[in-house]
């Protein structure tokens, strides 16, 4: 008896799988893929050192579609995208009673734009913004600093995965 009731358990949860898997194809649910754009090489002139736009190129390489160069890569592409301004900010949003810094808004801004081959903007200048609050106490001021940086780098996939979405909306080049 105990035998049969795990095989009567074994097939109801397998049946739940495929009934879950039912219902969400149902409802129009597939997993994430890498975007098409509507051109097929890319220009991605960004200040030098910056962390957010080598995000970005690898991002836009690892779609398999594109063919990316940097700024100072001599060829001819179809779009260049400009990385007008990449800006971190960390401004006080919070004080205690003796005025003390309880809590700090961290902001990284992106300003880009895009070009055709032909130099007309295809995207104005667009400025994008993430922004996260983060507690702070002097007494482990260490952890601290490590969790800015997580979070920054958090934001910057975020602001990554934002243009690449803008990039792939675009119909005509």
């Amino acid at each position: 008896m105990d035998a049969r009731r795990r095989t009567l358990i074994r097939a109801a949860a397998h049946g739940a799988a495929w009934a879950s898997a039912a219902v969400l194809a149902g409802c129009g649910f597939k997993l994430r893929t890498a975007p098409d754009f509507a051109f097929k090489s890319i220009r991605l002139a960004a200040p030098p050192g910056s962390a957010l736009a080598l995000e970005l190129q690898r991002q836009l390489a690892a779609s398999g579609k594109l063919q990316v160069l940097s700024a100072q890569q001599p060829g001819d592409v179809e779009v260049t995208l400009d990385v007008l301004r990449e800006q971190r900010e960390k401004v006080v949003a919070g004080v205690n009673a003796s005025g003390q810094v309880r809590e700090f808004q961290l902001r990284l801004r992106l300003q880009f734009r895009l070009r055709g081959r032909d130099g007309r903007e295809l995207v104005e200048p667009t400025e994008l913004l993430q922004q996260r609050d983060m507690s702070f106490s002097e007494t482990v001021a260490l952890a601290k600093e490590a969790e800015e940086a997580l979070l920054y780098r958090d934001m910057q996939a975020d602001l990554v995965r934002q243009l690449m979405r803008r990039l792939a909306a675009l119909r005509t080049v």
